[in-house]
């Protein structure tokens, strides 16, 4: 329904494709949902909550386009992504420079409204928004630079709440890390042969047949950081029980999955946004 001349714009900060602003947007109301315990009622400060939905919605967009910016040589020889505006050529790459711009603005429109520890750590998110597109081409590893990246709003939504960084939100950071190392393994078993044509590294190439084993390891010992994350920031029974609901959906994701079928990997892959919901609920009522 949108115009036409919106289209490769919005196609751009992939908001046809709304999984990877839930999946940065969760982190953040975890932490929101825990530092907020000790205020009246409980809790998160629904401004705050708008701040962070568009925030999230905003800063996703920034990072896909910078994403796309460095990797248009590369999208071009990747059949999921060849389509993508810049690489395309249907966006210019001073146009998409403009629009990162607005994007930016935008973000620290909203960034503005927070205290300085907030926005001293969500300016210097701009770092790792930066690098993390050039991590595939130097590391098997650029799913932990993403893990780093994504979970970084726990940090700033802790700060934004409470002035400083506890030890809770340590521990929450870190579960989230590994959370998003798991999930993006998955995710990357999509395009391991068109990677591997186009020279780029992957923690999906590097495991190859351990796959299944390393998403295991890593859910558990996220789950174990939640859990440490929950007793130092005083979470009731609620939470942990939610903890061991998705630990269920990790036994599904895990024992389901089939590396060699595209569509088995995306389902298991954005079947993590209700285990994202799943640890709010937790943290919102527990």
């Amino acid at each position: 329904m949108a115009p036409n001349i919106t289209r490769p714009y919005l196609h751009l900060i992939r908001a046809d494709r709304p999984i990877g602003t839930w999946l940065l947007l969760l982190p953040c109301l975890w932490s929101l949902s825990m530092a907020s315990k000790g205020m009246d009622g409980g809790l998160p400060d629904p401004w705050y909550v708008l701040l962070f939905v568009f925030g999230a919605f905003v800063m996703r967009g920034a990072g896909c386009v910078i994403n796309d910016l460095w990797d248009r040589d590369i999208d071009g020889k990747v059949a999921r992504t060849s389509e993508r505006p810049i690489a395309s050529g249907v966006v210019s790459v001073r146009a998409a420079f403009t629009y990162l711009a607005g994007l930016l603005l935008l973000g620290l429109l909203v960034l503005i409204q927070f205290n300085m520890m907030a926005i001293v750590l969500g300016i210097s998110s701009l770092a790792l928004v930066t690098m993390y597109p050039l991590m595939k081409r130097i590391t098997y590893w650029p799913q932990a630079f993403l893990g780093f990246t994504f979970n970084w709003g726990a940090l700033l939504a802790w700060a934004a709440v409470t002035g400083s960084v506890d030890a809770a939100v340590v521990f929450l950071y870190g579960a989230g890390v590994l959370w998003t190392l798991g999930y993006d393994t998955v995710y990357g078993h999509q395009d391991k042969s068109d990677d591997l044509l186009a020279g780029v590294k992957s923690s999906s190439i590097k495991l190859g047949q351990h796959t299944q084993l390393f998403v295991a390891v890593v859910y558990i010992l996220s789950l174990l950081l939640f859990t440490t994350a929950g007793l130092l920031a005083g979470m009731t029974w609620f939470f942990y029980l939610m903890l061991g609901i998705s630990g269920l959906q990790f036994i599904w994701q895990v024992s389901t999955l089939k590396i060699d079928d595209p569509a088995n990997c995306l389902t298991r892959f954005k079947s993590n946004r209700d285990v994202g919901l799943l640890i709010f609920l937790g943290a919102l009522l527990g």
